[in-house]
């Protein structure tokens, strides 16, 4: 493919894309009036420092992962709630669209493909990993259980305390309310991973 046709594509992508920032501020102002909570107990509540807060909420701020994960387990909601667009009846997600999230300690990144509809409680993400730093996470909300799928590569996936060895194809469950990890083996590792609160 030539340059030219390249640069249009990234060009076109980047305009589908809708800026995380917008949504994670339209939303965390949207259920931190929902739920009734001041900024600053909400920044308690969720470890956050409430400057960092304040510039999510005014959109001037890249969340990471792992912020997302702390102020949606602070407001009891699942994490999509603070990322998802406003979805149509049909919804395709190019590779490389959809908000993508960093995590701030590993090569590892989180792209909601898609959220929990109303009176169902599960996330779909699609996650690129590098070996390097393990992606290690709080637990969830009681009763969460995650789900993955190894697309490519491998890595150690589940409990913290006993995480198992995945390859391409295989499938695991385990609980997503204690300390879990994933732990890229492979230059490239690739994962489907369902978060269903129960």
């Amino acid at each position: 493919m030539d340059d030219d046709r390249q640069a249009e594509q990234l060009e076109a992508s980047a305009e589908r894309r809708p800026d995380l920032r917008d949504l994670v501020a339209r939303a965390l102002r949207r259920e931190r009036a929902a739920a009734g909570i001041s900024l600053s107990k909400l920044a308690q509540q969720a470890g956050v420092a409430k400057s960092t807060l304040s510039q999510l909420e005014a959109g001037a701020a890249n969340p990471s992962v792992e912020t997302i994960w702390a102020l949606s387990t602070a407001l009891g909601i699942p994490f999509s709630r603070l990322v998802d667009p406003e979805a149509s009846r049909v919804e395709v997600i190019r590779a490389g669209d959809g908000p993508r999230m960093a995590a701030g300690e590993a090569d590892y990144a989180a792209t909601l493909l898609s959220a929990s509809p109303p009176h169902a409680r599960r996330d779909l993400f699609l996650v690129t990993a590098e070996p390097g730093a393990p992606r290690r996470s709080d637990p969830h909300p009681r009763g969460t259980v995650e789900h993955v799928v190894i697309s490519t590569g491998r890595a150690l996936v589940g409990p913290s305390a006993d995480p198992v060895e995945l390859g391409p194809g295989d499938y695991m469950t385990y609980p997503g309310d204690a300390p879990h990890v994933f732990e890229a083996l492979e230059k490239g590792t690739t994962a489907i991973i369902v978060s269903e609160q129960r």
